[in-house]
């Protein structure tokens, strides 16, 4: 049976794909940082589905957490990076902290337990590594300089990556999602998403389904010759 290891688990995309990645019949290695009661709920509802789940609690801006959440996904022949947070202010308020964070959770971090993970993944077939960046690490968003940035980051180390492990069969791609009705979207007010909302040619904020959806398909066999990627997932927002 194959399984799945998703970082940030309990966030709203991470929950939708946990979910997804259950129907479909894998069992699951669930980080997450710190909402136990959501990643819970959701291990409840897999293994009531007959699958299981299995729960690792890290701070990925600490070097011996991370090590020890890889130690746990040794078993995943998926790897998706769901785990993230969002930074709105202009550059000159942006802390040193606040740049150390977003660095370590987006990028360092999914570096990290790539490099962990690799040797493992080497061994299994059809295995796959996606990150869930954004559209802002396409395009760029005024306001959120350091988070465009990092996610920016992302989409690069996954094109480097799956040229890398491509002879060796492991696929890595990227999706960037536009905007998501998720908490991560909860300090817009109902206006300013109204005003985003008639920006997008659908005409609406993603689902965080939509999004688990892609990133679900990017791990199963029928993606299989899909790989360097960036699935923009956005409602035509940046076409």
């Amino acid at each position: 049976m194959k399984t799945a290891f998703i970082t940030g688990a309990s966030g709203g995309i991470g929950r939708e794909i946990a979910l997804k990645m259950a129907s479909a019949g894998w069992d699951l290695v669930l980080h997450y940082s710190q909402n136990q009661a959501s990643v819970e709920d959701i291990a409840d509802r897999i293994r009531q589905n007959g699958r299981c789940a299995k729960l690792i609690q890290a701070d990925l801006t600490n070097k011996d957490e991370v090590m020890r959440t890889a130690e746990a996904a040794v078993s995943a022949s998926a790897v998706i990076f769901a785990a993230g947070m969002s930074q709105f202010s202009m550059i000159q308020d942006v802390s040193d902290e606040e740049m150390d964070t977003l660095w370590h959770v987006h990028v360092k971090a999914p570096m990290m337990l790539t490099r962990e993970l690799v040797p493992s993944l080497l061994t299994k077939k059809g295995a796959s590594i996606t990150f869930i960046s954004s559209i802002w690490g396409e395009t760029g968003a005024s306001c959120e300089t350091v988070y465009s940035a990092v996610k920016g980051a992302q989409i690069a180390f996954s094109k480097a990556l799956a040229k890398e492990l491509g002879p060796s069969g492991i696929r890595v791609n990227a999706i960037a999602p536009g905007a998501v009705q998720t908490s991560m979207n909860s300090h817009l007010t109902e206006e300013e998403q109204r005003a985003i909302a008639e920006d997008i040619p659908l005409g609406r904020f993603a689902d965080p389904s939509e999004i688990a959806a892609v990133a679900s398909f990017l791990s199963f066999d029928e993606a299989g010759y899909i790989t360097g990627q960036t699935l923009s997932v956005n409602g035509g927002w940046y076409a």
